[in-house]
């Protein structure tokens, strides 16, 4: 069966279709409009915006606040979070990142460098009250990168911190990625490279190549795709993405193309938890180095996972994660 275009944002870190949509914003908050709702207002240079928050469960020792993947998708991902954390009586925020789904999307391409989010997500943890001695902050893919580079400049303003699925390296990430296409079956490769010779990355038939022989063995396992991954790769502003990430892991050009901050991990001094997996686009072995390069590191390896375990591996990926937090509030790490 043919994927639609939409479909091939399975995952975070995958190309899209252009999304023009833009939102002007009140430099004030915006009421909600259901339970736990809160639009927090962001100041940027180009002005102050609103982004989307939602509150589930309360908890004045453990507060959880996930970073979603993209750059530009949507927390409605990470619904299967809710399936457990709260289940701990903690409490957890999604969050939409400014340009995604439910918060404002400015037309203006300024707007996106990952030192800007890092100042987004800080202006956000504070208006949600968090702190360091109970903000835990959880991200995957993307978010993960975001993670990373805001605990380098503002760690003393969280507890810890979880990486899903997100390597330290850019470069690294699209060489491994490269690997992986190696051994795919010759004359599927020849195929993406004929159109990816010619750019046409939207045509129909190269996004059900990739779809079908690359992101359901590396990006989601399960057929079909959640409902709430389904819902964010509808969601995503796909203009955002390809800026920073460029057209496809395959062809890595975007914004964030020479990113890497392997030597500077030695400075995170916070708990740190790595999650690594099997059958990720994310190397395992390069997450499980990581967590030996913080201070205070562990790593978590989902042996049946791929870029979203927190899906296909949930056996292993949220034992882990509840086990790490747990561990960090009882002064453990």
């Amino acid at each position: 069966m043919k994927i639609k275009l939409v479909s091939l944002l399975a995952a975070l870190l995958f190309f899209a279709c252009k999304n023009n949509s833009s939102n002007t914003a009140e430099a004030t908050e915006t009421p909600a409009t259901e339970a736990g709702v809160r639009m927090i207002p962001v100041k940027t240079s180009a002005g102050t915006f609103n982004v989307w928050t939602k509150k589930v469960g309360e908890n004045p020792k453990v507060k959880v606040l996930l970073l979603h993947g993209g750059p530009a998708m949507t927390t409605e991902y990470m619904e299967c979070f809710e399936d457990y954390l709260p289940k701990e009586g903690w409490e957890m925020y999604y969050y939409h990142q400014l340009g995604s789904y439910l918060s404002d999307q400015p037309d203006n391409d300024d707007l996106w460098e990952i030192d800007r989010f890092v100042e987004e997500v800080e202006q956000v943890r504070q208006a949600l009250g968090l702190t360091k001695d109970n903000c835990y902050l959880i991200g995957n893919s993307w978010g993960g990168m975001l993670g990373m580079q805001y605990a380098l400049k503002y760690q003393d303003s969280i507890k810890a911190l979880v990486v899903s699925n997100m390597q330290g390296s850019f470069p690294a990430y699209a060489a491994y990625n490269a690997k992986l296409r190696s051994q795919m079956r010759p004359s599927l490769i020849d195929s993406l490279k004929a159109f990816e010779d010619k750019g046409d990355y939207a045509n129909p038939d190269y996004l059900n190549l990739v779809v079908e022989e690359y992101y359901r063995k590396h990006i989601c396992r399960m057929n079909p795709f959640p409902d709430g991954f389904q819902r964010a790769m509808d969601h995503v502003n796909g203009h955002i993405y390809e800026l920073m990430q460029g057209p496809s892991e395959f062809v890595p050009g975007g914004r964030l193309a020479t990113w890497d901050i392997m030597d500077e991990l030695k400075n995170i001094r916070i708990p740190t938890l790595m999650i690594g997996a099997k059958y990720d686009t994310m190397d395992p072995a390069a997450m499980e180095t990581m967590a030996g390069l913080v201070q205070n590191g562990r790593y978590l390896y989902c042996p049946e996972g791929s870029h979203l375990a927190m899906w296909d591996d949930q056996a292993h990926f949220f034992p882990g994660v509840i086990q790490f937090i747990k561990d960090v509030d009882a002064g453990k790490m």
